[in-house]
């Protein structure tokens, strides 16, 4: 994916290896649930079945991203950057207040390790939903695993720290990560000097967005490839708040190549700003959610993978691939040609007052695919 000058990054929203997910995986948490509606995380793949057929439990560790897995792989990308947005413990005490909670036993984390990712962002409003003992157990367990963490941390220092990755010919990727109060983080869970937590945004003109970038402008090497990953705005809809747009214009002012966007649970647009990307909301990627109903127009069954190359010499876009896959009976698949031109329709339609232009486009195995790219 990358090479001649090019280097490829594989991005994507939302992975929640909670509830669902995990109760079908070899050794889950217990699946009582706090919920409102739901008491029992079981429930959630019953759901699943209900409209998918059957979905087997026991499951190798791969089983959830299906043929994502392939497809990522055949990318070969130079980096991989996920936001895992679920905590990994057996504490079983939630954290008060919450209306849902993810957690995932430790033992099953080899679902998460399956994809290879470079750095796991957590900075997002479910990485302490089993509070701070969640956190340090997620902490460890990612630790232990080997995996780079970005937005989270046993004390504010930490939880701002980038993650750094070697890339090839010496050069770095950094990954800042950031949790705005507009994706539910609660203001509760930031990480200060003597407590652990997410670093945290109340919005994005307060003071940690202005902390951010004046550390963008004051870490940044020549050479060095910058992606900030920034958890914000709602769940629904395809309009990117106005003072949210402003602010990943100010990251990319500040030395950002790369925004990258999530908590919306369908994907939101794609922007070229000063010839970087932005990525207002990837929408999820591997979750629980198949069956349940109520924003259908959204076909948030639908996910991407988002396959972004750029230029070496400045960090400049050159080319996002998106391939379209669905969620069905708990596994990624690919998506139908029909089901990819809804995409096309879509993304094209509201990506382009942001500068980008989505075209139709053949994948590495021939499936349907799509092709982003500058006006």
């Amino acid at each position: 994916m990358g090479g001649g000058g090019l280097t490829g990054l594989f991005l994507c929203g939302d992975v929640m290896l909670g509830r669902g997910i995990d109760q079908i995986l070899p050794r889950p948490v217990d699946p009582a649930l706090t919920e409102r509606y739901v008491r029992d995380a079981r429930d959630y793949v019953t759901l699943a079945e209900a409209v998918s057929g059957p979905v087997p439990r026991q499951v190798a560790p791969g089983y959830p991203w299906g043929e994502a897995l392939g497809l990522i792989d055949a990318a070969r990308p130079d980096a991989r950057v996920v936001n895992l947005e679920t905590s990994v413990t057996r504490h079983g005490v939630p954290f008060p207040g919450k209306a849902v909670h993810y957690r995932m036993a430790p033992e099953n984390l080899a679902a998460l390790g399956v994809v290879r990712p470079d750095v796991v962002v957590l900075a997002n409003n479910h990485t302490l939903d089993y509070g701070r003992r969640g956190l340090d157990d997620t902490l460890d367990a990612l630790a232990a695993a080997g995996l780079r963490t970005a937005g989270a941390g046993r004390d504010a220092e930490e939880a701002r720290r980038p993650a750094v990755v070697p890339l090839p010919g010496g050069r770095r990727l950094l990954v800042h990560a950031l949790g705005l109060a507009s994706s539910g983080v609660p203001r509760d869970w930031a990480a200060t000097a003597r407590r652990g937590g997410v670093h945290y945004g109340a919005g994005p003109h307060g003071e940690a967005a202005a902390r951010l970038t004046a550390r963008l402008r004051a870490e940044r090497r020549p050479g060095d490839l910058v992606v900030v990953s920034v958890h914000w705005g709602s769940n629904w809809g395809y309009a990117p708040d106005r003072a949210e747009v402003s602010f990943a214009h100010a990251l990319v002012d500040a030395g950002a190549d790369i925004v990258h966007g999530h908590s919306s649970h369908h994907p939101r647009p794609l922007e070229a700003y000063r010839g970087r990307l932005v990525l207002h909301g990837c929408g999820d990627l591997v979750n629980d959610y198949e069956g349940i109903s109520g924003q259908e127009r959204y076909r948030d069954d639908l996910r991407l993978l988002y396959l972004v190359t750029v230029h070496d010499e400045d960090g400049a876009l050159a080319e996002v691939r998106l391939v379209p896959l669905r969620s069905r009976r708990l596994r990624l698949e690919r998506a139908p040609e029909a089901d990819a031109r809804w995409l096309h329709d879509v993304l094209g339609r509201i990506s382009r007052p942001y500068g980008m232009r989505i075209d139709p486009a053949d994948g590495s195995d021939g499936g349907p695919a799509l092709t982003a790219r500058p006006v």
